[in-house]
């Protein structure tokens, strides 16, 4: 896969289809890489007429590491925010929302629908209200608001997502990568377990690096209460969530509905915290409905 320079570092990236065609960028959740992403929905996407680009955050995968920076001090970021002082994390999710934008600079992508989730939905939500001038649509995926009062995840779930991979331990990490996916998975839609464990495999093996997952953590608990910036955000929007989901609950995606002027929500029975293949369909439907949005609202000026 190609990597470009983007936002001042270097981002892998994955392009699907021809690049004439309107762009549809995925952005990934936390310590997730590009290849959760299942190529199957890329595929579907490009059927549909469109261009999909899907790509490493910083700090995953085969994106640029912030070595420098070390493990990040969450006890210190959650008693600044407790405390009411702004909290210091390596980098921000507004800085994860302009590398999105840097890589659209990258590869000449004037305005794209901008899909994300969990954290991916959060960076997406940023994208929109940081750099309007750059984005078609947005689907927010999973994700939620950052609202203090949205429900937390199920205690088995938040337990799975602080316990760090073992560092350097392959065979350790994908049993411990297996456990959460089983955790937070869909339970109307379980993914096999030979697929699973083959997913799996494969994205330890492309780069295991917890540290930059817990740095990932910094960047979400320090953004804080994201509302107010997503009233200002004017694109269609749609907004797609398990009623299932143990990690990020429901409430987090009608919190997301509400904030978002004109938002539409789309709410999954059965449908957990993960991508299974059952739902390919459900996720492409979801984001071509806030293009075509895009595209009849762009008709009618």
């Amino acid at each position: 896969m190609p990597q470009v320079k983007a936002n001042g570092i270097t981002l892998e990236y994955e392009s699907f289809g021809p690049q004439d065609r309107e762009t549809i960028l995925l952005i990934m959740g936390l310590g997730a890489q590009l290849t959760m992403w299942p190529t199957e929905l890329c595929d579907e996407l490009v059927k549909r007429g469109y261009r999909v680009i899907r790509y490493d955050n910083r700090d995953v995968g085969l994106s640029h590491k912030f070595d420098e920076h070390g493990m990040p001090d969450m006890t210190a970021i959650f008693g600044a925010l407790m405390a009411g002082q702004p909290a210091q994390s390596p980098y921000s999710l507004d800085d994860m929302a302009a590398d999105a934008v840097g890589l659209l600079d990258a590869l000449s992508v004037k305005q794209a629908h901008i899909a994300g989730a969990s954290m991916g939905g959060m960076i997406a939500q940023l994208v929109a209200a940081n750099h309007p001038e750059r984005t078609l649509s947005l689907t927010s995926i999973m994700s939620t608001t950052g609202n203090p009062e949205v429900p937390q995840g199920k205690p088995e779930a938040m337990a799975v997502l602080m316990t760090p991979a073992p560092e350097g331990d392959i065979p350790a990490a994908i049993e411990r990568g297996i456990l959460a996916w089983n955790t937070i998975g869909s339970p109307g839609y379980r993914t096999d377990d030979e697929t699973l464990r083959q997913w799996v495999t494969r994205d330890v093996n492309r780069s295991l690096y917890p540290v930059g997952t817990a740095r990932q953590m910094a960047a979400i608990v320090a953004n804080g209460d994201r509302r107010e910036k997503l009233k200002n955000i004017k694109v269609p929007a749609v907004v797609l969530h398990g009623v299932d989901d143990p990690l990020v609950p429901v409430e987090g995606g009608r919190d997301t509905a509400k904030s978002i002027p004109g938002a539409e929500l789309r709410e999954v029975p059965g449908m957990g915290h993960d991508f299974p293949l059952a739902l390919v369909d459900t996720f492409a439907d979801a984001i071509e409905a806030a293009a075509k949005r895009a595209a009849k609202a762009q008709a009618a000026e």
